[in-house]
């Protein structure tokens, strides 16, 4: 049997950082929403007991150090699971980019082997395997619009029918999440009002949202790496509704509402950096 299943990338319509925990993780608050930019995950069952995984990318690890395979290797141990497996990730989303796409392979590998071994895992168990492997996979796990909270193993969906194009502007050089967390102090961080953004979501309210949206990591990081202003700075003068830097960054996304108005955005933007995407939300 062989099962594909795809893993969409994700954007922060906001991010918030509520204060930091007793166990030194962080209490977030965000709001994210998916974007059809996909990695697909093909999984099948092999002799033997090894998971093996491959890619076309080069650049990844195809070893523990692979969020895929911590997933599948937390699932074999788990349930006890003898058979080998084979995992074809096949990326599209960059990498080391804010973009969710460790965690939404992550994600896409735990529904697929949960087809694939037949052992019917109720939601909360996923969640449960998924945020062993990291915060934003109980959210991949099933992506949409949603509201998160906790260390990100809290997800509300979120009923919006919200309509725009995205315009996703990947500098050529990435940013670790985890080297971006230890640089946070919750006395100065800039804050963002997810209550309020959520409202304007639930109302479809598109003005509002872009009101409304901020990240608490862009200070951090555009500090490290001043080019992301300038991104910002140019997607908004060539006409971007709202321009924000997403996760821990260093990809800036910008909304339009019209397809006309981002394909001249998406113009403006390949003569200043190489990759640029144009996508929908989902």
């Amino acid at each position: 049997m062989v099962i594909i299943e795809k893993a969409p990338a994700k954007i922060n319509l906001g991010l918030d950082i509520v204060g930091k925990r007793p166990d030194g993780y962080h209490d977030l608050s965000m709001v994210m929403v998916s974007v059809d930019l996909n990695d697909y995950i093909t999984v099948s069952e092999i002799s033997g007991s090894d998971i093996i995984v491959e890619s076309n990318n080069h650049k990844i690890p195809l070893n523990a150090k692979n969020d895929v395979f911590k997933a599948a290797q937390l699932i074999k141990n788990r349930y006890g699971i003898k058979s080998g497996v084979k995992i074809e990730l096949e990326k599209t989303i960059p990498i080391c980019a804010g973009l969710g796409g460790g965690s939404t392979d992550a994600a896409a590998t735990i529904r697929a082997l949960n087809k694939l071994w037949q052992l019917e895992l109720s939601k909360e168990e996923m969640i449960e395997i998924g945020f062993q492997v990291g915060s934003d996979v109980p959210y991949c796990l099933g992506a949409g619009c949603a509201c998160i909270s906790g260390k990100g193993e809290i997800v509300e969906c979120l009923n919006t029918s919200l309509s725009a194009w995205v315009v996703l502007v990947k500098p050529d050089f990435g940013v670790s999440t985890r080297t971006v967390f230890p640089e946070i102090d919750c006395e100065t961080i800039s804050r963002v009002d997810i209550d309020s953004l959520k409202e304007a979501v639930l109302a479809n309210d598109y003005e509002q949202i872009i009101a409304h949206m901020g990240n608490s990591l862009e200070d951090i990081t555009i500090k490290r790496k001043p080019f992301i202003q300038k991104i910002k700075d140019r997607m908004m003068k060539c006409g971007a509704d709202a321009a924000l830097m997403t996760g821990s960054g260093p990809t800036v996304f910008g909304l339009c509402r019209s397809e006309k108005k981002a394909d001249r955005l998406v113009n403006s933007m390949r003569g200043f950096c190489k990759e640029v995407y144009k996508v929908r939300i989902l």
